[in-house]
């Protein structure tokens, strides 16, 4: 029988054995909720990590990470500009407009599920001011994105901008922030332009990563944690025994554990894409391809034994993880090359 290869998605990959063992070390009595030792540390643990001064809240999903920071920026009348094919409209249940209380998500176009300027003042402008039509309140954009492009620091640079001339907020999700840092240098900082701006949020992504159920909303003005920490618990989200959340994310930021794992990742994409570069529908630059396949190619890979999901009728996604072994990426870019 053939071996399983996993390329379904790195929400699938196991639980890094560090945080397994961070979690053990976690097994003591303490404070319940975010008053333990642990949770105390977030604050200080991100601000050294973004180089200002910011405040980080755990939760259990990337869903809630997302919608209670969009939740401090957006009124139930108001809407926030995201992609076309951003998680929070296709992949969220409508869980945006449950958080956001019936505020609307507005659909702008962009090459790669990246979003410019351009591609928000297309959709915005034409309404503006229009008593009749849902304004903006805020911006989200994925980093990486949902097609796996990262949005480098002078692209940031200009969206901070046109945020802040538009007065709107600015928030990041950052289910994969790791493989965009990565990509770009390994700096957190450069891959949010925390030191100076301009994503006022960011749902800092451990979960795909390696993470267990852990992930973190970082609010880079601190003054917004208290309204966070109260929406949190409406929301179902402040879980009693917080210290174990803490202690996976505390895991996962000592001796940068994220960065590498999400390296790893990224160079199994990138094995696999030597194999399939005149296939690749998008740059690879974390850790997704996709990939131009027939269904009868798609049906020979998975005869080989490789797992993942189709994207429409002409294509796959396949999706490599901090465990992907070396062997089983080499092995699909090889098997992609000799369809």
């Amino acid at each position: 029988m053939t071996r399983p290869m996993p390329f379904l998605s790195d929400n699938a990959a196991p639980v890094h054995p560090r945080l397994w063992e961070a979690m053990r070390s976690a097994d003591h009595p303490d404070n319940p909720y975010d008053g333990d030792a642990l949770s105390q540390q977030l604050d200080a643990r991100f601000s050294a990590l973004f180089g200002r001064e910011c405040a980080a809240l755990w939760v259990a999903t990337g869903t809630a990470a997302n919608c209670l920071a969009l939740a401090t920026m957006c009124a139930p009348h108001g809407g926030v500009v995201c992609h076309r094919e951003a998680h929070i409209e296709v992949d969220e249940g409508g869980a945006p407009g449950f958080y956001l209380h019936g505020a609307k998500l507005m659909l702008a176009e962009g090459d790669g599920a990246k979003l410019s300027p351009e591609d928000i003042a297309a959709l915005i402008d034409p309404i503006r001011d229009d008593v009749h039509q849902v304004q903006p309140h805020a911006i989200a954009i994925t980093q990486a994105s949902e097609y796996g492009r990262a949005y480098a620091p002078e692209e940031l640079a200009a969206l901070g901008a046109f945020a802040k001339e538009r007065r709107l907020g600015l928030h990041m999700d950052g289910a994969r922030f790791a493989n965009a840092a990565a990509f770009l240098g390994g700096s957190a900082q450069t891959a949010a332009r925390a030191a100076s701006g301009p994503v006022d949020s960011l749902a800092f992504g451990f979960i795909k990563n390696g993470g267990m159920g852990a992930e973190a909303v970082v609010l880079f003005d601190p003054e917004r944690a208290a309204e966070v920490r109260y929406r949190r618990k409406r929301a179902g989200q402040l879980q009693c025994k917080g210290r174990y959340l803490a202690a996976q994310i505390i895991a996962m930021l000592e001796d940068d554990l994220w960065l590498a794992n999400a390296a790893h990742a990224n160079a199994a994409a990138r094995t696999v894409a030597a194999g399939c570069a005149e296939r690749l529908m998008h740059p690879v630059e974390a850790n997704e391809l996709f990939v131009a396949l027939n269904e009868a190619e798609r049906a020979a890979l998975r005869a080989q034994g490789f797992a993942f999901y189709d994207w429409g009728a002409d294509a796959a996604r396949f999706v490599t993880a901090w465990n992907t072994r070396a062997e089983d990426a080499a092995l699909l870019g090889k098997a992609i090359a000799g369809l």
